[in-house]
């Protein structure tokens, strides 16, 4: 058996090494380290946690059993994930996070005196209030995620869903379940805290189903805030240090993300916290697309104008990723330096399904930090740039957000790819963007479309240049 002071350091040592964690992957220059910081300061908390625990001899050869099991499970899908999948998994891990934390108070709250809260029916207030709050938030990230999930995989329909009352109903249900836990602290009945549960397994789902899939990276950001504060909430009535402290970072790092991600988007940051965005009309988009020309290209036009320019900005989108391009894409430029070509790569901060998917995908195919730009950092460029070579990306590039208030986009920065001398667009037909509107883009009179798979048309632009 630990000392509780020998603990509480140890905890500490854990604490800081997520703080580390959390610093290193602010930047992709330091995200191995934070990565590698992250696993020793969670290795470190659960060892310590098992050695805390003192005599179980039986449950000790069960929780072996189950963490080989977990973490065989873990390991593999790490390594058989395809990177185009990885917000489907990072939202499929927030579900397990949030239902994690609801048997756990679900454990507590039938099993208080193995826990030191008290006895069945007369639990401490605090811990009562505590597990309640865990259970509730942990229930919502579970169903949330699960309707994430489902919308990124394409199981369910990326357009927001939204019907007659939908937010008075779910103030409807946050009131009530607030009000069940006040009674559950007055009576401590069983079926109150079923019911909170219960409610809150709902409005997971209706908190999820009207945001519209192009707004999918801060849902998936918000909910890992959501799985953080279940964890320490869980934490409080487990009265576990790292508990509370992990919870406490994953959950403040996720909403101050969140915060900065909607900041740029010129989106509301309570509206995405209670579910009341994206469920814009998106049938009100520009004219017909099949009443209105297009350019078509093909490889040899793309090698032309790309060698015979000074600058090219390269705009990485999910297309790129669904076709695996990043690796074609850097030989291209590789290609493009040797004829004196200046390229840089511009990231808009919601492309791809994910906080950081572009940027994953470029490191994973070794382009140089110092070469990729956020928004905000190259934007102006556009406009004394040759060629500007979208691959992949859509609503991230459509002018429709400045243009268009009826559009679900309007008001959300975009990279003005319009205002290069030349647009080379990639795309496999000229079907609308996650968020289901057609792109002005395709039109203009500087764009030429390039009809093809992402990594196939980089491949022939290569051979031609």
């Amino acid at each position: 058996m630990i000392s509780s002071n020998i603990l509480a350091i140890f905890y500490l040592i854990s604490g800081v090494l997520f703080i580390l964690a959390l610093r290193g992957l602010s930047s992709p220059e330091t995200s191995r380290k934070g990565n590698l910081f992250g696993i020793i300061g969670m290795a470190l908390a659960i060892i310590v946690t098992i050695i805390s625990v003192g005599n179980f001899t039986n449950g000790f050869v069960y929780l072996l059993i189950l963490l080989a099991i977990g973490g065989s499970i873990g390991a593999f899908i790490a390594f058989k994930i395809p990177m185009t999948a990885m917000p489907e998994l990072v939202a499929g891990f927030h579900s397990l996070v949030g239902l994690a934390a609801v048997f756990v108070a679900i454990s507590a709250f039938l099993n208080p005196e193995v826990f030191n809260l008290g006895t069945l029916g007369n639990i401490k207030i605090a811990s009562l209030i505590e597990m309640s709050l865990g259970a509730a938030i942990g229930a919502i990230t579970f169903t949330g995620s699960i309707i994430a999930f489902l919308k990124l995989r394409g199981i369910m329909s990326g357009s927001p869903i939204t019907f007659k009352g939908q937010h008075y109903l779910n103030l409807i249900l946050g009131i009530a379940a607030i009000i069940l836990i006040f009674y559950l602290c007055r009576t401590q009945a069983d079926n109150l805290f079923w019911s909170i549960i219960i409610i809150a397994f709902i409005l997971g789902i209706l908190l999820i189903i009207p945001i519209g899939g192009a707004d999918m990276p801060v849902v998936i950001s918000m909910l890992n805030s959501y799985s953080g504060w279940a964890a320490a909430g869980i934490g409080f009535t487990l009265e576990n240090t790292a508990l509370i402290i992990t919870g406490a970072l994953v959950g403040s790092s996720g909403a101050i993300l969140s915060y900065i991600m909607c900041k740029g988007m010129n989106r509301s940051f309570f509206n995405v916290i209670l579910g009341g965005w994206g469920a814009t009309d998106q049938s009100s988009s520009s004219k017909s697309k099949e009443q209105k020309p297009v350019k078509n290209g093909n490889a040899d036009d793309a090698a032309f104008l790309m060698k015979n320019a000074s600058s090219v900005i390269i705009v990485p989108g999910y297309g790129m990723a669904v076709a695996q391009a990043q690796h074609a894409l850097r030989e291209m430029v590789d290609a493009l330096k040797k004829n004196g070509v200046k390229v840089t790569y511009a990231i808009h901060p919601v492309a791809g399904r994910m906080p950081g998917h572009m940027n994953v995908l470029l490191a994973e195919a070794n382009v140089p930090y110092d070469e990729v730009f956020e928004l905000e950092e190259i934007n102006n460029d556009f406009a004394n740039c040759d060629v500007a070579y979208v691959i992949g990306a859509n609503d991230v590039t459509n002018p429709v957000a400045k243009s268009d208030p009826q559009s679900p986009i309007y008001g959300m920065p975009i990279l003005d790819v319009e205002k290069s001398k030349s647009v080379l667009f990639v795309k496999r037909s000229l079907s609308p963007g996650y968020a289901g509107i057609d792109n002005d883009l395709f039109y203009r009179d500087n764009t030429l479309m390039l009809f093809s798979d992402a990594k196939k048309m980089t491949e022939d632009i290569i051979k031609s240049l």
